[in-house]
């Protein structure tokens, strides 16, 4: 028997014992299974996270409460954990590093997929609002990239769109990869009770609803009746057991609102388990820079997302604020790379070039393709990884390996943040946001104890 099939037959008997405990009694069983996934961790910097989970577990008595939750579901929860930590990093992360060398280019350890362009609401500045309407990857093209992706050991897939659930053989795709962790970015309307029943069934699909604040603020967005919608989804996920997060889009008119202590406790007493948070691109439908978030309020948003995390028992990840924890920008196959639902392969959701197609060729071949290279060469863009993002942190980066790679625009208009007002907009914030994080970085080497700052508002 092959090494690493003792490695991962080991490994499951191990998280089957730890998941029997937590399920069994979450209040006193939870570190049992976090002391698991210390162990099973390879990487010191992953350790690391999961001791001071548990410190941050320790201090705080309302995550015993999202415990119950997760526990309550005990296949999905072994199925997440199986996949995610046994596959994708006891084991996937060996093989990947192993391939990527072969390759001369790494292995990127998720892949973020849209079935279908299509979409059943059209969001003002949705930032895949000009792709084609009638794009779609053949349900074999679909599962042929999973399988693809599992051979060189990538189990996390990422889904979005248009948007997932109008792509009739989602969940037949789904159901052929339960080896494969699946995550959605959806809008939520399309989630009725079949659908929950489905989704507990399989337990391997954690949704993550797309939302703008309160009501008001996401109707004004995605349409009236959209937000009671997205609660009457959670609520029928949270009856199931699933695991759901949350998707929010940080621009200039929302971050208080949607940083809120209030609205974080109502998310979590609705049952989500984590939270995305991306910075407004103006790329896609109507590309506006007014809404980016400003220089002073994403200083705010570095300080105020930490001191949620610390209070409140729910998973915050604020893209691009959180590069001292990625080491810079994840994009361009390095950690991460976007398939769109025209077979597109492009280095980031929000950059819109390719020079490969998956239709043409395989998943290992298409990584090795020249703009992810020319992606990986300079990698981090800049030495402070508070600025990782070649579109809004380095835009000149942006535009030379756009040009050294010969890559093309895959859709009209993908070309703006490159040339004209956009582009010059871009050139300007981020010289500021350099300063800014430049001061910021500064300051807290000199006292990691650094408070929140005093005189930055957001507003």
């Amino acid at each position: 028997m092959a090494l690493d099939s003792v490695k991962k037959i080991a490994a499951e008997f191990a998280l089957d014992k730890a998941i029997n405990y937590i399920t069994k009694d979450p209040d006193k069983n939870l570190f049992v299974l976090l002391d698991f996934v210390e162990k099973v961790a390879r990487a010191p910097g992953h350790k690391e996270v999961v001791k001071k989970l548990k410190v941050h577990f320790k201090n705080n008595p309302r995550i015993m409460e999202q415990t119950r939750r997760i526990a309550s579901n005990p296949k999905m929860l072994y199925n997440l954990i199986n996949s995610w930590v046994v596959n994708g990093v006891f084991l996937g992360r060996t093989k990947r590093e192993n391939i990527g060398r072969e390759l001369g280019v790494s292995v990127p350890q998720l892949l973020l997929i849209d079935p279908t362009s299509s979409c059943n609401l059209r969001c003002e500045g949705c930032w895949a609002g000009e792709y084609s309407k009638v794009d779609r990857l053949e349900p074999e093209l679909f599962s042929r990239i999973i399988k693809e992706a599992k051979e060189l050991g990538i189990y996390w897939i990422v889904l979005s769109g248009g948007e997932p659930f109008c792509y009739p053989y989602l969940l037949d795709v789904v159901a052929e990869h339960p080896d494969s962790v699946f995550m959605s970015y959806t809008n939520g309307t399309l989630i009725d009770e079949r659908v929950a029943d489905r989704l507990a069934d399989l337990a391997n699909f954690s949704p993550s609803f797309s939302l703008e604040g309160w009501r008001e603020q996401t109707d004004a967005r995605r349409g009236k009746g959209t937000f009671d919608k997205v609660m009457h989804a959670m609520d029928l996920l949270r009856e199931r057991g699933v695991f759901f997060g949350v998707s929010v889009t940080s621009m200039s008119n929302n971050i208080k609102e949607i940083f809120n202590e209030e609205f974080i406790d109502f998310l979590v007493d609705k049952g989500a388990t984590y939270m995305w948070s991306f910075h407004y691109i103006p790329i896609g439908r109507n590309p506006n820079v007014d809404l980016m978030l400003t220089p002073e309020q994403r200083l705010w948003m570095i300080d105020k997302v930490r001191e949620l995390r610390n209070t409140r028992p729910i998973l915050i990840a604020d893209f691009w604020n959180d590069g001292e924890f990625t080491g810079g920008c994840i994009a361009g196959g390095r950690q991460y790379c976007h398939i769109n639902a025209a077979g597109d392969v492009e280095p980031c959701a929000f950059v819109h070039f390719a020079v490969d197609n998956i239709k043409d060729k395989s998943l290992r071949e298409v990584l090795q393709n020249p703009l992810f290279k020319a992606y990986q060469k300079r990698q981090p863009f800049n030495e402070n990884h508070l600025a990782p993002c070649p579109i809004i942190d380095a835009p000149a980066s942006l535009r030379e390996l756009i040009k050294e790679s010969g890559a093309k625009p895959t859709h009209r208009g993908a070309e703006e943040v490159l040339q004209g007002e956009v582009a010059e907009h871009l050139d300007q914030i981020s010289k500021k946001w350099l300063e800014l994080a430049g001061q910021y970085q500064e300051k807290n080497n000199k006292n990691e104890d650094t408070p929140v700052r005093e005189g930055i508002n957001a507003g």
